[in-house]
This record gives C-alpha cells, structure tokens and sequence, in this order.
C-alpha cells in the first residue's frame, strides 16, 4: 500500500536545483511508496520535497514506475509443489 506524502502547508521555500544527498533521498523516496515509512520519515521527506526540484522529479518518476509495474505484473498462484521444495531446501541451509 502506498503512503501519500502530507500536504504542504503555507508558504513553500525556494527551490534547490540540485541535490547532495540524492542516494539516501531515493531510498527515501522508495520507502513512501512502499507503505514503509516512518512518521519522521515522511516529515523528513515532506520538508525536502518543498525545496528540491530533483527529488520531486526523483518522487514522481518512481511514483509512475511503481504504479506501471502495479498495473502490469499478472499475479499468479504458485504451484505447491514448488513452495515445498523452496520451503525444504531453505530449512536444509539451516
């Protein structure tokens, strides 16, 4: 399930052209669309997100690949046979 980002508020800072941190923004920015999170995450991420044009071309370019694969990924049962033989040989590795 996906977290949408809280709306901003008032009035918004200037816009950063260019981002320092873009690896640890891009995990970021996969956490929220993955439902996974945190509160101070969100707030961290929000805060950002009003000041960095690149990590909101970063958040709705992952935002519109998630939502593609979503539609796209055909869902199939897995056959239990082969969820035995996963299952036997991951407790044989233990």
């Amino acid at each position: 399930m996906q977290t949408p980002l809280p709306s901003s508020s008032g009035t918004k800072p200037e816009m950063k052209e260019h981002c320092s941190h873009r690896a640890d923004c891009l995990k970021l920015i996969q956490l929220i669309l993955d439902g996974e999170a945190t509160e101070q995450q969100l707030a961290r991420a929000k805060a950002n997100l009003e000041s960095c044009k690149p990590c909101i071309q970063m958040y709705q370019l992952e935002k519109e690949v998630k939502e593609l694969l979503t539609k796209r990924i055909e869902k199939r049962c897995c056959p239990e046979q082969l969820v035995a033989t996963i299952k036997t040989r991951i407790l044989s590795f233990s």
